[in-house]
């Protein structure tokens, strides 16, 4: 290859590269701006999925309760590990308002029911299998969890596992306001 070949041949591979770049900053921006993320104090975003008894469960039917919304899958162990914590905080805390919503992303309902039958959950647990509401909150790392208060404003966002005692603290919270 002669020189000035070389020469046309760094210019077009330059030129693809930063073509690259500015594409991908680009995506980066765009994808920014569809991504909403709940915000403490605004209205929790209303949807509705299907339930794992194949029940429809719409969230602003749920207004006049206090709402646990929490992501999650099986193949998470914190999630595993949070869920037996949710239970208990949801068995001693339904009577006073408490309903405790597991969203499961992305998951067959086979995979989600033997999860739920293992760990004997009792709360309703939800399928999210293309991500919508999951986009929609702005979830990032899993498990996260959503306190709702009963006028349906999130009270509170956390991002990672709880134990029973966060759990109970931040359900304690939401039911006083």
């Amino acid at each position: 290859m002669n020189r000035t070949t070389r020469y046309w041949v760094r210019r077009i591979l330059m030129l693809v590269m930063v073509a690259l770049v500015g594409i991908a900053i680009y995506q980066t921006v765009a994808d920014d701006g569809k991504k909403k993320n709940v915000e403490v104090e605004k209205t929790a975003p209303d949807f509705q999925l299907q339930t794992l008894d194949g029940e429809t469960l719409k969230l602003s039917d749920l207004r006049g309760k206090v709402v646990l919304l929490n992501f999650w899958a099986t193949w998470c162990k914190p999630c595993r590990d949070e869920m037996p914590a949710i239970q208990n905080v949801y068995d001693k805390h339904q009577d006073k308002g408490l309903v405790v919503v597991g969203v499961n992303i992305a998951e067959t309902q086979v995979a989600v029911s033997g999860f739920a039958r293992q760990l004997n959950l009792k709360f309703p647990i939800v399928l999210d299998k293309e991500r919508k509401v999951t986009e929609r909150y702005g979830i990032g790392p899993i498990p996260s969890s959503l306190f709702i208060d009963k006028q349906g404003k999130v009270v509170r966002k956390v991002n990672g596992q709880m134990n029973e005692g966060q759990i109970e603290g931040y359900v304690l919270e939401a039911l006083s306001k």
